[in-house]
């Protein structure tokens, strides 16, 4: 979160009309408004284009046959796969950049889930290992409150994130707008302090996306103050998306957010992890890892 305070700081010094204060969230984040937008890029059209340009550099032609790849083992259309980061907007280099794709949909998103865990075990896709391993956890731990070992058993869960024909890449589920029920300004989200907890996982359905989401039962307040009602951890830090399943018990730390409903006036409370308030002090582990069990 460093960064992205940095990159507040700046843009209210230099360019103040691109950050923004949410009433309803209480929170400052960067924005683009509508009028300064020129052009819209969109992953899937990027990907639609690439499969029919009949010149392509090795970068390019490497992308095409991922997305082929993980189509044909997923079952899921080529439609409903896109391409982003620098391939998406051109400004990639061959030599060295690496290949983000994006899925669209839940039911593609799982599809694709089980089919990169199928290609990873037949060694198409190829997770980290050796010393680039031991620098990914190493980095991780630096930048997070991980341990190496936690840091190691997080990636080892990881089916988006890895290699194709020695290039990087990275896969980012993504719901379509009929999946997405939150209505912006709907809800405020009153800061309450940071708090450690202890819980259960009762639904982990929502966790591959950004936010991920884990609704939670059971939950014992380690450090800060107790609320009843606290019924979800949300996630803006991509490293701890889909990293618990339900029936498994989580440990974590973030900012405990009253959240209030504009219409019905009920409340509920949820631990947000990737504030500002934490300053980078957050996190999500399964309790397993913390008791130091065998990593299953």
């Amino acid at each position: 979160m460093t960064a992205v305070a940095n990159t507040i700081a700046f843009l209210k010094l230099n360019y103040s009309e691109y950050v923004y204060h949410s009433k309803e969230q209480n929170i400052t984040f960067s924005f683009v408004p509508v009028t300064k937008i020129r052009r819209h890029y969109k992953p899937e059209e990027k990907l639609a284009k690439l499969v029919t340009d009949e010149k392509l550099d090795h970068l390019q032609l490497k992308a095409i046959l991922l997305t082929k790849e993980i189509s044909k083992e997923s079952n899921v259309d080529l439609s409903n796969l896109g391409i982003t980061g620098s391939l998406l907007v051109g400004i990639h280099r061959p030599e060295f950049s690496d290949i983000d794709l994006t899925v669209y949909g839940v039911s593609n998103c799982k599809a694709v889930k089980r089919g990169s865990l199928r290609l990873l075990q037949k060694s198409v896709l190829k997770r980290f290992e050796g010393d680039e391993l031991d620098k990914w956890c190493l980095d991780r731990s630096r930048l997070y409150p991980l341990t190496i070992g936690e840091a190691r058993k997080i990636y080892l869960q990881k089916w988006n994130r890895g290699r194709f024909r020695d290039t990087l890449f990275s896969i980012h589920p993504v719901k379509v707008e009929s999946e997405i029920s939150a209505i912006y300004g709907s809800k405020i989200f009153i800061p309450m302090g940071l708090v450690e907890c202890e819980a259960l996982v009762k639904d982990a359905s929502d966790s591959m996306f950004l936010p991920a989401i884990y609704k939670i039962e059971d939950v014992s307040i380690l450090n800060g103050h107790s609320y009843d009602g606290i019924s979800e951890v949300v996630s803006y830090e991509g490293l701890y998306s889909d990293i618990a399943s339900e029936g498994e018990r989580i440990t974590c730390k973030g900012k405990l957010e009253k959240v209030r409903s504009r219409d019905s006036k009920k409340e509920y409370y949820r631990i947000l992890v990737g504030s500002f308030e934490a300053a980078g002090r957050d996190y999500i582990k399964k309790k397993a890892w913390v008791e130091g069990k065998p990593f299953s």
